[in-house]
């Protein structure tokens, strides 16, 4: 990837992030990049070319956020991994984060699919842990993560150490 695409990338990340999508216009990208906007356009086509390839990248990290969890072959693990998940991730990686939350109510460029296959771990998991509804703990860890993630994101979490603890204790781990 050349450096001017990858500085209209990381512009228009951070622009969506924090203006949203519909309220960032590709000129104001390219002024951030330092680039014309038709260099853009060569790239990506148009405005939702370049959102595309920026969630085809949020694709590639969340497989890469869940690919330990989904190696892991002890349950009690299985549990652990997906708990500390989104205490791992760096706050340079935000705007990123950030993009993908609110593009969760865009059926278009939201796939529930993408989680799928940690929920079945965690189903897994939760069924060799003999908990009583593994599912339904499945889906509630989920959920957990989407809410400590937005949370974390959003600085509502201040003492992450002493909150991770708190839910690794939950779950006896």
């Amino acid at each position: 990837m050349t450096e001017k695409k990858e500085k209209i990338l990381e512009s228009a990340l951070e622009l969506f992030a924090n203006q949203g999508y519909t309220s960032t216009a590709t000129s104001k990208i390219a002024r951030e990049a330092g680039v014309s906007e038709g260099l853009i356009f060569r790239h990506f086509g148009n405005k939702a070319g370049l959102l595309r390839a920026i969630m085809e990248e949020g694709n590639r990290r969340l497989r890469e956020l869940i690919a330990p969890v989904l190696a892991e072959t002890d349950p009690a693990a299985v549990v652990q991994k997906t708990i500390e998940m989104p205490f791992g991730v760096p706050e340079s990686e935000y705007d990123f984060w950030r993009l993908q939350f609110k593009l969760k109510w865009d059926e278009e460029y939201y796939n529930p699919d993408n989680i799928k296959p940690l929920t079945e771990k965690l189903v897994w998991a939760f069924t060799a842990l003999n908990f009583e509804d593994p599912e339904m703990e499945a889906q509630l860890l989920v959920q957990y993560n989407d809410t400590i993630g937005v949370d974390m994101i959003r600085g509502v979490i201040r003492d992450r150490p002493a909150f991770k603890s708190f839910l690794l204790k939950k779950y006896e781990l």
